[in-house]
């Protein structure tokens, strides 16, 4: 495996199979064109040295297909969360810190060009060496291609969507999440309005099926909503 070690302009056959196998076996994907993947973990550090092309305009590229892919991913998949909800669970997909676990997870380093002698964090190159595959996915198979290997290994391997839609702290997304996991139909119904001056005054309850359970008050939907799902996950013995 390697890190740094002084490279010749023509890559190694060992070399590229070994980022073959790591495509295929990480991304389920095989690569055509092997110099995109050699230049998507080509670390600028050591592009700087030996006077070859780095890595960062294939992570420009990666970073934004990434983004279209998870945001039309979240689209499909939550078809009744606004886009507040979307965006919310979009930036913790794709988050430097994300990127940085799936990198690790995936040991993009083992197969990374970098200069193991200047003081890198080594989590935000992989990270960043991840998005740059991405974008030589992009190239090399085409959108299609990397949709498939975000859903068929990255998501299923690497990424736990149920443990991150859990961290959030609305009480809302907590009993959506639980929900889905049951498949239990869930929705929300506002039985009044009423304005008292100052401020409005909504209450509104928690329908899972055709049967209510919680129900709340707030000077907003979204504070009623709030309420009345932290009265229904305490009713199911979640909070």
């Amino acid at each position: 495996m390697l890190a740094i070690i002084p490279f010749l302009n023509r890559f190694s056959s060992a070399y590229e199979r070994e980022v073959r196998d790591f495509m295929l076996m990480r991304f389920g994907y095989k690569p055509k064109r092997i110099t995109y993947f050699i230049k998507a973990l080509n670390h600028k550090s050591i592009a700087n040295v030996n006077n070859e092309i780095s890595n960062e305009r294939l992570e420009f590229l990666g970073d934004a297909i990434l983004d279209a892919v998870v945001a039309e991913m979240l689209y499909m998949r939550f078809p009744d969360q606004d886009e507040g909800y979307l965006t919310k669970i979009k930036s913790k997909l794709v988050n430097r810190r994300t990127l940085g676990m799936i990198g690790r997870e995936m040991e993009i380093s083992k197969v990374l060009r970098y200069n193991q002698s200047r003081t890198i964090k080594l989590e935000t190159l992989e990270g960043n060496a991840f998005e740059a595959l991405i974008g030589a996915i992009y190239l090399d198979g085409g959108l299609k291609s990397v949709k498939k290997s975000m859903s068929d290994h990255i998501l299923k391997k690497y990424i736990d969507l149920n443990n991150i839609l859990e961290e959030e702290i609305d009480f809302k997304s907590k009993l959506f999440i639980w929900s889905q996991k049951n498949r239990y139909t869930l929705s929300f119904e506002v039985l009044s309005e009423e304005n008292r001056g100052a401020e409005w005054v909504y209450v509104v309850r928690v329908m899972i099926g055709d049967q209510e359970f919680g129900r709340g008050i707030g000077s907003s939907k979204k504070r009623a909503e709030q309420a009345a799902s932290k009265e229904t996950l305490e009713l199911i013995g979640i909070v």
